[in-house]
């Protein structure tokens, strides 16, 4: 089997690693020469343009995008559009918003595959989550990808229909927004309460068979033993939100209600302008799942 790939930033060139060890054959593409350059010195055909990428694949087309959500996406599929029959696969890995997928599947020529992708820089070693929708044959067609993506057979499903594989993902970052709240809250308790504690013992015992364990957990015993018992100089400040407000606004329309990611959604937006402990520990837990940058407080001279 040949995949293109579409985007070599962190996740896309993950992609890319993570199928020519399962040995299928990769024609890689980025608007960064650069990356592209270092996607064939690992054994990535190189390709220099969107037509390019196209020709090199040949008549059966399986492309993943792994582009930001928004325009680039919609610009992507612009130019892939000429080369594209509905025999083609083009899988949409990024955290594009549910809807824009429905509304892209109905436009491209191809069979469409909204992806939706958990695990971050870890997934280079571990593997992908992914929850998968639209048509059911290229579903199964491109298992062979989504297993060696993944972290095997058991870390990728088909959702359902069109949309359904990123309405899943969105509904998990709101999940994730939750959790990231409540350890934040946990912890700031602990670090204000009665005893001085030593926060990445706590973390570690924790995760230890504790009911709570996870690996935020593990990423919270990270933070405290890398960035000290009290953060530091990490910032108030969390980044974020567009998935967490759609997963809100979801919520809103099917009258469901979910107060926990409410608040934490809240939360996050407020960080921008006041400071506490749980929102500092949150802004570190988005730079150990995601290698997202850590925001900072100035340091005093």
């Amino acid at each position: 089997m040949e995949l293109g790939v579409l985007g070599l930033g962190r996740m896309g060139r993950i992609v890319v690693d993570r199928c020519l060890d399962a040995g299928i054959d990769v024609v890689a593409f980025d608007i960064d020469e650069d990356a592209v350059e270092s996607a064939a010195d690992a054994g990535a055909t190189p390709a220099h343009s969107i037509d390019e990428l196209a020709e090199t694949l040949g008549e059966e087309k399986r492309i993943w995008m792994m582009v930001p959500a928004g325009d680039p996406v919609d610009a992507a599929l612009d130019d892939l559009e000429p080369h594209l029959e509905s025999e083609d696969i083009v899988v949409d890995g990024g955290n594009s918003y549910f809807e824009d997928s429905i509304r892209r599947a109905e436009f491209c020529p191809a069979a469409y595959l909204d992806c939706g992708t958990s695990g971050g820089p870890a997934g280079a070693e571990l593997g992908f989550s992914l929850m998968v929708g639209g048509p059911e044959w290229a579903y199964d067609e491109l298992a062979p990808v989504f297993d060696a993506v993944a972290t095997g057979p058991d870390g990728h499903d088909h959702m359902g229909d069109t949309g359904s594989g990123h309405y899943v993902k969105m509904v998990h970052n709101g999940v994730e927004y939750a959790l990231m709240q409540a350890y934040g809250e946990g912890f700031e308790l602990l670090a204000n309460g009665r005893y001085d504690l030593d926060l990445e013992k706590v973390s570690r015992t924790w995760n230890n068979g504790a009911v709570i364990r996870s690996w935020l957990l593990e990423l919270c015993e990270e933070a405290f033993r890398e960035e000290g018992n009290d953060l530091g100089d990490v910032a108030d400040r969390v980044e974020g939100g567009s998935t967490g407000t759609w997963t809100v606004q979801e919520a809103l329309r099917q009258e469901v209600p979910v107060p926990l990611i409410y608040q934490a959604l809240a939360e996050r937006f407020d960080s921008r302008s006041d400071g506490r402990f749980s929102r500092r520990l949150a802004n570190r837990l988005r730079y150990g799942f995601g290698r997202h940058e850590v925001a900072r407080n100035e340091r005093s001279e």
